[in-house]
């Protein structure tokens, strides 16, 4: 899916016609995050790689990105979420990155999400794991506005509208001004998050502890090395 997502940017880039993208989930959930396998030593280097040139992607496109988030935002995918510039989310969506608990962290939300949010949320939100809802999402930044269930599509459709009706040139250029946050710090960044996670974290005992815990379903036994 990493792969097909980055091949639909890549083509949606190449079009000049288009001046916006709209993110969504195929079913009732946007997305509940990254297979928990993929996170495993073995694995972890080629899903970061893929996951990661998605966001960089989404990014650094010249087009208007839009997330519309139902039911479930987990791990990668409230990181796929936070990359798009605008978000709209129901108000009972369950939003979280509980990464932790599996003995491991969300490198994206690490190396952004204080941008958004501010250091202390983030912090709370990437080092507790918890849940929080769509509203609660919005109010602390992590989306741009929150609608009940039956509002939700009728209000991206609104600003998909307001958004076709402007410059698709002027739209790019504003946000490459505009970014949520600095493109060259993110990157960098997100580099060292990368590197910390594949060199320090995959070498931990705990981090294979969690996995295994989570795909036995049982509790993990954690020995703090």
């Amino acid at each position: 899916m990493m792969e097909e997502l980055e091949r639909a940017l890549s083509r949606i880039e190449a079009e000049p016609g288009i001046s916006l993208l709209v993110v969504a989930g195929g079913g009732k959930s946007f997305s509940a995050g990254v297979d928990v396998g993929a996170h495993a030593p073995g694995e972890a280097a080629r899903m970061l790689g893929k996951f990661h040139a998605v966001i960089r992607a989404l990014i650094a496109s010249k087009k208007v990105s839009v997330a519309r988030v139902e039911g479930h935002a987990l791990g990668g995918g409230a990181e796929l979420a936070m990359a798009c510039d605008l978000v709209y989310t129901t108000q009972g969506a369950k939003w979280g990155f509980p990464e932790i608990e599996l003995g491991c962290f969300p490198p994206v939300a690490v190396s952004a999400l204080s941008a958004l949010t501010g250091q202390k949320r983030a912090a709370e939100l990437i080092l507790t794991g918890r849940t929080i809802s769509g509203k609660q999402a919005a109010e602390a930044g992590l989306a741009t506005a929150h609608f009940p269930d039956s509002e939700l599509r009728e209000a991206v459709e609104g600003t998909i509208a307001r958004l076709r009706a402007l410059s698709a040139a002027t739209l790019a250029l504003t946000k490459k001004a505009l970014c949520a946050w600095d493109a060259i710090d993110f990157d960098r960044g997100l580099a060292r998050t990368e590197k910390i996670y594949l060199e320090e974290l995959m070498a931990t005992e705990d981090a294979r502890e969690g996995m295994r815990a989570f795909l036995e379903k049982r509790r993990p036994e954690w020995k703090g090395r």
